[in-house]
């Protein structure tokens, strides 16, 4: 298994021996599988409606590691489980329905998120832009994939505790705070998945 394909959550003394592997009772967890297993779709982009936008799990996973390295478990599935529900399985970078403008990224935040995750990269950048071309801004990969740890940790740090356990009423908490049902059908199925994945 390749080392930077395994999820990361560091424990101390651990985490310079095993920067990328992460102990949990069924082992470790491989991020492309898991990705692919949470985003059921994730691993074409064949049939995609914007094809540019589009990226496999094979292409994602190290953008996604590269984010969520040092989160829990219970962290990584939950956000996962949101960037899988709102991306369509990473099929979108941007909003379609309603096709609010500048909305978007992998979490696809609302255009005065992407906003601040754009000044928190580069202050100043936004200044005299447009919702759509800041958007652009951080839709590359390297930013696109960061935006969910981005949010959850200056929006919501709250619930980050509790989703170190992986239960319900975290992942509740988590949808809350983000304006939207934890209870949600399709949401739940993503979470569901994400829990299975990460054994919680």
């Amino acid at each position: 298994m390749r080392a930077s394909h395994i999820f990361a959550v560091l424990f101390g003394g651990l985490a310079a021996a095993f920067p990328f592997v992460a102990i949990k009772r069924a082992g470790e967890v491989d991020a492309q599988s898991a990705i692919e297993a949470i985003m059921p779709t994730s691993n074409t982009c064949s049939g995609a409606q914007f094809p540019d936008e589009c990226r496999t799990a094979a292409q994602a996973a190290s953008y996604i590691i590269t984010s969520l390295t040092g989160y829990s478990y219970g962290q990584i599935a939950a956000m996962l489980a949101l960037m899988g529900y709102e991306s369509a399985d990473m099929k979108y970078k941007h909003n379609v329905f309603p096709g609010t403008p500048g909305q978007g990224t992998a979490n696809m935040m609302m255009p005065n998120f992407v906003a601040g995750y754009a000044e928190s990269i580069k202050p100043g950048s936004t200044a005299d832009k447009t919702p759509a071309e800041i958007l652009a801004m951080v839709t590359p990969d390297e930013h696109n994939f960061g935006s969910a740890a981005w949010y959850i940790k200056t929006t919501c740090p709250g619930v980050m505790d509790g989703l170190t356990t992986g239960s319900n009423d975290s992942w509740n908490a988590y949808m809350e705070c983000i304006s939207v049902s934890g209870t949600d059908e399709g949401r739940l199925a993503y979470w569901n998945r994400a829990k299975s994945v990460f054994g919680l």
